[in-house]
């Protein structure tokens, strides 16, 4: 028997979806340049398991990561299936924060990028320099850097800064999203990235910019977060078709 088979065969048919889901995510935050080797994670809720959560085995690179790879992990981190597999509890440190308290925030997205490590050092934080930012608009946490993410004192604190928004920007550190699927909290990780890399393009450039007034930015993040289709119809059926054909096999 295929580890596949027997990870699918003991879990739940909600579950196994929700596997898939989250190894697509792994492989799409890899795609699109926003992973770190093995240094940031995506944590999903278990449907039908409110206390138990999917991560990847720590040492796996993201593209590489399967539905029948991830790793079921308690509130503490602590691992539940398979036996001895290896996971970063210190990883789970920030996750953990937010699934404790958001009984919303099914998913969880962190990452390392480039561009979002590079914002997170600025004072103005995100600037509402493009479209994509203004989703964000008085929509975004901040979390002030306290070193590695380690010690279990600091959750509080994550939650307390992300309280009210779906984004977090964590100074000196880089960015987190929240969503009710995995679905969710990549189209916000997406929308949040580009935000991020055009600030930085724009910044570089030298060249004077402008920002729109408080009140149409306002007006554009109602627009943006009150879209009628979630990202589950609207963005995911197309990027999962893309990954079977760039890097098929996260469904196994």
């Amino acid at each position: 028997m295929t580890a596949q088979t027997d990870t699918r065969d003991m879990v739940s048919a909600a579950e196994w979806r929700a596997r898939i889901d989250l190894a697509a995510c792994y492989r799409l935050i890899e795609h699109f340049g926003m992973s770190d080797l093995v240094y940031t994670h995506i944590t999903l809720r278990i449907p039908d398991a409110p206390d138990r959560f999917l991560i990847n085995p720590f040492g796996s690179l993201f593209g590489d990561v399967t539905a029948s790879s991830l790793v079921t992990i308690d509130l503490d981190g602590a691992v539940i299936h398979p036996q001895g597999a290896r996971v970063n509890p210190a990883g789970f440190i920030v996750h953990s924060a937010i699934h404790m308290k958001g009984d919303d925030a099914h998913c969880v997205l962190h990452t390392h990028s480039r561009a979002g490590m590079a914002v997170a050092a600025l004072d103005s934080g995100l600037m509402m320099l493009n479209q994509k930012a203004m989703q964000f608009y008085a929509r975004v946490g901040y979390h002030d850097f306290e070193g590695m993410a380690l010690a279990e004192d600091e959750r509080e604190r994550l939650y307390q800064d992300l309280t009210g928004h779906k984004a977090m920007i964590l100074r000196h550190h880089g960015l987190l999203t929240v969503g009710a699927d995995c679905a969710e909290a990549f189209s916000l990780m997406y929308a949040l990235e580009l935000s991020c890399r055009v600030q930085m393009d724009v910044l570089a450039s030298g060249q004077p910019y402008r920002t729109p007034s408080d009140e149409l930015c306002e007006h554009t993040a109602r627009q943006l977060n009150g879209f009628p289709v979630p990202p589950r119809e609207r963005e995911w059926p197309g990027l999962l078709a893309m990954l079977n054909r760039v890097n098929p096999g996260f469904d196994q």
